[in-house]
């Protein structure tokens, strides 16, 4: 999908939740996703039954919804996701003392676009 940015999925969500009062109910939702990201999980490592030919696919989708979910309670609480993952990533990357960090990863990647 070409275009779409952590800030567009956030100011796409807000509108979409603008009349939400509070964010407890995305919060329970995005638990409950997370709960069916761990069930594919599951059903490929064969502790759990399930349709193994269609975890892939379903996976993906619950993944989405987990990303769907945490992007929306950031954009109902006026939080740039953008910004703090880079941020996270700095701190982390001095922490931990990695050779790189996003930001700079995303500058050596934009002379190749």
């Amino acid at each position: 999908m070409s275009g779409l940015t952590v800030r567009l999925y956030e100011e796409y969500l807000a509108d979409v939740y603008k009349n939400r009062k509070a964010d407890q109910g995305l919060f329970i939702k995005l638990v409950e996703e997370i709960g069916e990201v761990a069930e594919q999980i599951s059903i490929r490592d064969g502790r759990k039954e399930g349709a193994t030919e269609e975890v892939q696919a379903e996976l993906g989708k619950e993944l989405a919804d987990v990303i769907h979910y945490t992007v929306a309670i950031a954009a109902v609480n006026g939080i740039d996701l953008e910004k703090v993952i880079l941020e996270k990533d700095l701190s982390a990357a001095i922490k931990y003392n990695h050779t790189t960090n996003l930001t700079e990863f995303l500058q050596k990647t934009a002379k190749y676009d």
